[in-house]
């Protein structure tokens, strides 16, 4: 899918769309451990184009969460479509779905020995079947388009922590998604190198990248998110437009997680 441009209005945020389309729906997601229930119900819309950020403390559900939208985790009742197919009815074609979703987790899961390149290339070599030629000159302009054009030969190891992330979500953009799911991609990353993977995040919101991102970077939540997401104990708490989650937050446990955190000083 190829990503809409969004304008800004005079305050900075993208005007809401009229009448989007359901990019995912979850519908009462339950996933348990053994006997521990990590996800008790999660009821959940994003629309074509929709940037929703899920915040919570550690083992809310956030990472798992994810993990069971893009099938790396069975589900144990409930629903997930994605723009209309239902991706857990008993028979789909689970490799099929998994082209559509891209993922990047906080570990860069690079591989060591192959240059940031064929990183890139590989997955669109392999599954879906584009030749070299196309696959490496796409690649090639999505490297340059995140600043790393000039570290295509080079193996992840010769990249700083935020160069590798960087190319972890150009992997994942060179399959041409159509949801792009975020897990905490900035927690493994020195202060100083923070930003710059933000900046890529920044500039897929703004192109249009539907997108679904676990993070703990609650100033970027308020500031790129349409709708941020409390999860809280398996649960979505409250959701909302970030403006009015964070500055007026209606549930107890949403006050008291956001106490938290301005008292630490992150937000």
């Amino acid at each position: 899918m190829a990503a809409r441009p969004r304008s800004t209005g005079d305050d900075g945020r993208r005007p809401a769309l009229s009448a989007p389309a359901s990019a995912l729906e979850i519908v009462g997601l339950h996933k348990r451990f053994g006997k521990a229930e990590v996800l008790r119900g999660i009821e959940l819309s994003v629309a074509e184009h929709e940037v929703v950020c899920l915040i919570g403390a550690s083992g809310s559900g956030k990472s798992t969460l994810l993990r069971c939208i893009n099938l790396i985790e069975p589900i144990d009742a409930g629903r997930i479509v994605i723009e209309g197919e239902e991706i857990t009815a008993a028979g789909v074609d689970v490799d099929r779905i998994r082209r559509r979703i891209g993922i990047v987790f906080q570990a860069f899961n690079l591989f060591p020995h192959m240059s940031v390149l064929d990183n890139v290339t590989l997955a669109p070599r392999r599954v879906l079947h584009t030749p070299r030629r196309t696959a490496e000159g796409e690649a090639l302009e999505l490297l340059d388009r995140f600043g790393l054009a000039d570290r295509a030969s080079e193996v992840p190891d010769r990249l700083s922590g935020g160069q590798q992330q960087r190319v972890a979500i150009v992997r994942a953009l060179a399959m041409h998604p159509d949801l792009l799911l975020l897990d905490e991609v900035t927690s493994a990353l020195d202060p100083e190198l923070v930003a710059e993977v933000l900046s890529v995040i920044r500039e897929l919101a703004a192109g249009g990248m539907t997108m679904l991102i676990a993070t703990h970077e609650m100033g970027f939540a308020r500031e790129i998110a349409d709708r941020v997401c409390f999860l809280d104990a398996g649960v979505i708490a409250e959701e909302g437009p970030p403006e009015r989650l964070f500055s007026d937050p209606q549930e107890a446990r949403t006050r008291q997680f956001l106490q938290r955190i301005i008292a630490a000083g992150r937000l």
